[in-house]
């Protein structure tokens, strides 16, 4: 004997999904707050105001290094929010005055965030106000950047980022204009974007 399924599971399981999705898109804005944070925020915008960086770029690295773990320390070395080797770290300490640097002090979120936006917006400098390549920079370093550019790897546009050797930095470059854009939804306050990344 053919005994039929009874329907009224399926339409409640069928409500509590519409449900749950129509939770999930009234508070779309505060979860996507929750897993796109903006710890130290004072801080950020403070030395990106300092060195005349979009704050919210800042971010999407911090994002994008760190995850806003101040304690992070890559397997390389790179250590705290912004992730900075000490030799970068200390050299940036230099240029600024402020050396010689206890490297330790890179986990400090003020100490790290100063160093970490003057080298940025040193990148930013050296290659004219270009995210694509100083994003790069900030990923495979100064002299790898300029290595691909004069022996034509790449030519530097965000289009052919696929042309870049390191698969580790066109991975990097896609993640910081992805939370770029997604801070400045989400932090921008109608504001444009300084930097064109499209």
């Amino acid at each position: 004997m053919f005994l039929r399924r009874k329907k009224k599971p399926r339409l409640k399981r069928k409500l509590l999904l519409v449900l749950l999705l129509l939770i999930l898109w009234l508070n779309h804005r505060a979860i996507a707050e929750m897993v796109y944070p903006l710890h130290h925020q004072e801080v950020i915008y403070h030395y990106s105001e300092v060195k005349n960086l979009d704050p919210l770029l800042v971010a999407a690295i911090i994002k994008t290094e760190s995850n806003f773990q101040a304690n992070a320390t890559s397997p390389k070395g790179a250590r705290g929010l912004m992730q900075l080797m000490p030799e970068t770290a200390s050299w940036v300490a230099e240029q600024t005055g402020n050396g010689p640097l206890n490297t330790e002090a890179l986990y400090n979120p003020e100490t790290n965030i100063q160093l970490g936006t003057w080298y940025l917006a040193d990148l930013l400098e050296l290659f004219e106000g270009d995210v694509v390549l100083a994003t790069a920079a900030y990923n495979a370093g100064r002299g790898n950047v300029k290595k691909w550019l004069d022996q034509q790897h790449w030519t530097g546009q965000r289009k052919t980022i696929d042309q870049i050797p390191f698969v580790e930095t066109r991975q990097y470059i896609r993640r910081v204009l992805w939370n770029y854009k997604v801070y400045y939804y989400l932090y921008g306050e109608g504001q444009a974007r300084r930097y064109d990344i499209d």
